[in-house]
């Protein structure tokens, strides 16, 4: 939601038929983004009887979640805007937070009680690199729904924001996946934490992406959108 359209509703509009749709929206949304993106870990892991991280398990999870975002997006988009991400919007972050949690039990139950990884720093990482590796790739993430889905100028660019959002997020695994799992999403680090009961640094993908996600709303509303030259009217004289 562009930050010029926040506004503090009534609190019976939590209770809105079109509230609580575009909740089952984004549930289901991020339900399909998360088993997809951590069932590909878990995959990963069985196949390789629990192997080390190697190259081609980072291209497989980024893979994964390029295509399971891009998914996730386009069937929630003309519901509730396809978020599938606290760090974009806030309005809906319970029903996300579920869908990740629903997504890692029944990850759980189908794959006969494998773990479901939850995120975690590398060897040699510090937290406060992580924060800032969370914090630059959540802004290119935001930066590109912004560009792509939220401004009134993008034009026929927006039937390819769904794709434009898989794949920044899937290079952005690539990039920081080896170093702190690439999350760029509270709710995708909370399903498998909450499910593996691991929640060592998990601070660091609530408060990198929450500022990164800011940090780029509020770029491209005030740079690129609020102080945008409007063309103006044509006159007869």
């Amino acid at each position: 939601m562009p930050i010029r359209n926040i506004a503090v509703g009534r609190p019976e509009e939590a209770t809105h038929p079109d509230t609580l749709k575009a909740g089952l929206a984004e549930f289901i949304s991020t339900l399909i983004f998360v088993f997809a993106g951590s069932g590909s870990g878990i995959a990963f892991n069985k196949l390789t009887d629990n192997g080390a991280t190697t190259p081609a398990g980072l291209i497989s999870a980024s893979i994964a979640h390029a295509f399971g975002l891009f998914v996730a997006v386009s069937v929630g988009a003309n519901i509730s805007g396809g978020h599938v991400n606290p760090a974009v919007t806030f309005g809906a972050f319970i029903a996300q937070l579920l869908g990740s949690t629903v997504a890692c039990l029944l990850l759980r139950f189908v794959t006969a009680e494998q773990s479901v990884p939850a995120f975690g720093l590398s060897s040699g990482v510090g937290v406060w690199n992580a924060v800032v590796f969370e914090i630059v790739m959540t802004f290119g993430l935001v930066y590109t729904v912004y560009a792509t889905a939220v401004d009134p100028k993008r034009g026929s660019l927006g039937t390819i924001a769904p794709i434009a959002i898989g794949f920044i997020v899937g290079a952005n695994i690539l990039a920081g996946g080896a170093f702190d799992g690439a999350s760029m999403n509270p709710a995708v680090s909370f399903g498998p934490a909450l499910v593996s009961w691991t929640w060592a640094n998990h601070w660091i993908y609530w408060v990198g992406p929450l500022i990164g996600g800011g940090l780029a709303g509020a770029v491209y509303e005030l740079f690129f959108i609020s102080n945008t030259h409007e063309q103006l009217p044509t006159t007869d004289y």
